[in-house]
């Protein structure tokens, strides 16, 4: 049983069948969002989906960070990533069309920040992922 339904830019239809959702910003007692805090965030999220889901290809989609009206710190002005951090394992019929969509799928894992908690589906996804180029990045493996 899927979680959601997304139709990718390609049309090609992918099902979100894990979904794993956190604060960016947990565990964050000192300092500021910035740019080096914000890297070592991003860089923890992917390192997360590749040991929790090692077996489809993680894809990190780059996330859009904001810089509010603050007043830089020590470590460069304030830029903040959206407040929810994601790790999602999509599936879809095999990339490869001489296998047997029967026995066979492709899957992905893709890491990600959202502005809220709520699970990607129909077209208030976020473009990027919609835009994620299927082919190239999914594995296709047998059921």
């Amino acid at each position: 049983m899927s979680l959601a339904q997304i139709v990718l830019s390609s049309g090609r239809s992918i099902e979100l069948t894990k979904l794993v959702m956190s604060s960016t910003y947990e565990g964050m007692l000192e300092g500021y969002p910035c740019k080096p805090i914000n890297e070592m965030q991003v860089r923890g999220l992917q390192r997360q989906a590749e040991r929790a889901f090692s077996f489809a290809p993680v894809h990190l989609v780059p996330p859009s960070p904001e810089y509010p009206e603050s007043a830089a710190g020590a470590f460069g002005p304030v830029e903040v990533l959206p407040a929810v951090a994601c790790i999602g394992v999509f599936r879809s019929t095999p990339v490869d069309p001489e296998l047997d969509p029967v026995l066979n799928r492709s899957a992905l894992t893709v890491a990600w920040f959202q502005p809220t908690p709520d699970v990607p589906s129909g077209e208030e996804t976020d473009p990027a992922l919609r835009d994620l180029p299927w082919e190239e990045l999914a594995e296709d493996h047998e059921l």
